[in-house]
């Protein structure tokens, strides 16, 4: 063996996946990325994330567990929760004492609310007051078209789905901004102070009707609009939940097409590929558990987050509907048995800002599913550190099946650093690791993906459910 072969052989270097896979599997990425381009432009929110879930599942033969009294070897289940989380499962040929297989994703993403009572008029203009969601470069939220998804309910409890600014002929809305040449003021500031969240309302409307003893004439427009095609009155907004996203499509980047760019990726990638991941599980010795949850980019908390008992009071149910009971004993057995893969995205080192990066221990577009031992921010606060035995297993079982994968963790020590919902599932007493998808311009509202790690992610869910 020459000096050469015995280095390769003792050294590590990532690999691009485009020099790993065979046609075939190039042809199954492209149709997985179409259908997940889809995906995106169906879910710009939680609860159309979970409606089209539930479409989804039940097309693969998965069935409503408050339909089922008994649950054996390869039923198929999922369980909602407020209309904002769902859980699926396969159940396992194993008994379930020896816990499950659980994929984690979140489905809620940067955005703007509306405030709860949003709207008024100026200077002839109808416009709605926001509160923004998540981190977000208030900046990028300006100037841009932009959607109106959400449900209110009308004085007499009619829910009302509100969607604009997605089909063809839709009218969209807009953040205003200033002009270059009045802007000198606005651009000698810092960034995060060019735009302020209060000023971040959506231009709603702008022509004025009604008699000479109305004073607020646009804002009487449109309130009979929204009265004549939706039954709303502004009362009704006060219990409404709207939320203002980009109303642009998922579209394919570059001139190869080798990537996706759409708002939302962070964390529906991640949401998307775990669904089909339990979409193609069949007949699993451990129990295939995915679950999406909301309120990621907030800490993850209420009731329809990853602290909420909803993944726990789900996962009793199931015991008990195998088991014909689930004592607090059996309980615990299948949870400390268990492990979960974090599907969340990581950040892809970008060329345009690599300094903050450590490029030895960052991800690369390109380079496959990321694999993240810690997440956090400077001294790995808040994150859960997955143990040395836990980062061999999957490892391992990627590598047993040809997945293309990366470590990386969030920018430079110092730089900054985020979190996800692993460290809510390690507290529960069970390994858990961070896994997605690199991303560039994460928690824009326009972020990209390299279609090849798409599919490695897809790839990773079905090896760990199905070897694991």
């Amino acid at each position: 063996m020459t000096d050469k072969e015995l280095f390769e052989e003792l050294s590590y270097s990532r690999k691009n996946v485009y020099e790993s896979i065979s046609d075939n599997e190039k042809q199954e990425m492209l149709e997985l990325c179409d259908e997940y381009r889809e995906f995106l432009d169906a879910g710009k929110t939680e609860r159309e994330c979970v409606e089209r879930s539930v479409q989804m599942a039940k097309l693969h033969g998965f069935a409503d567990i408050d339909t089922v009294s008994q649950l054996k070897a390869g039923d198929k289940v999922y369980k909602i929760n407020r209309n904002k989380n769902i859980l699926l499962a396969v159940i396992g040929s194993e008994d379930i004492k020896s816990g499950i297989n659980l994929v984690g994703a979140h489905i809620d993403s940067p955005r703007l609310d509306l405030k709860q009572n949003p709207l008024y008029e100026s200077n002839d203009m109808a416009l709605l007051k926001t509160h923004y969601y998540g981190g977000i470069k208030k900046y990028q939220w300006t100037a841009i078209p932009l959607a109106i998804h959400g449900v209110i309910f009308t004085r007499d409890g009619k829910k009302v789905k509100l969607n604009i600014g997605e089909k063809e002929n839709d009218p969209v809305f807009c953040v205003t901004d200033l002009l270059p040449h009045l802007a000198k003021d606005q651009m000698t500031k810092k960034m995060i102070d060019g735009i302020e969240g209060e000023n971040l309302n959506i231009l709603f409307g702008g022509i004025p009707i009604g008699g000479s003893d109305i004073k607020e004439k646009v804002k009487f427009s449109v309130l009979r609009l929204l009265n004549e095609k939706y039954g709303i009155t502004e009362k009704d907004f006060l219990s409404a939940e709207i939320e203002i996203v980009p109303a642009f499509k998922a579209k394919n980047v570059g001139l190869d097409e080798g990537f996706i760019g759409a708002y939302g990726q962070d964390d529906r990638v991640c949401a998307f590929t775990t669904l089909k991941g339990i979409f193609a599980v069949q007949n699993p010795k451990k129990t295939a558990v995915a679950l999406l949850v909301d309120k990621e980019e907030i800490g993850s908390t209420g009731n329809t987050g990853m602290l909420s008992a909803f993944f726990e009071m789900a996962i009793a149910e199931i015991i008990d509907k195998i088991t014909g009971k689930c004592s607090i004993t059996e309980y615990n057995t299948v949870i400390t048995n268990s492990a979960c893969l974090s599907s969340d995205v990581g950040a892809a080192v970008d060329p345009n800002y690599e300094s903050v990066s450590e490029k030895r221990n960052a991800a690369f577009a390109g380079y496959g599913m990321v694999l993240m031992k810690y997440t956090g921010a400077r001294g790995k606060s808040e994150s859960s550190d997955a143990s040395a035995e836990f980062v061999y297993e999957i490892g391992k079982i990627l590598d047993d099946n040809g997945v293309i994968w990366q470590t990386s963790e969030l920018g430079k020590v110092d730089q900054g650093g985020g979190g996800t919902i692993a460290q809510y599932v390690a507290n529960l007493n069970m390994d858990v690791i961070d896994c997605g998808v690199p991303v560039l311009s994460m928690h824009s509202p326009f972020e990209v993906t390299a279609k090849s790690d798409v599919y490695m992610a897809y790839r990773s869910y079905v090896a760990f459910y199905n070897n694991r």
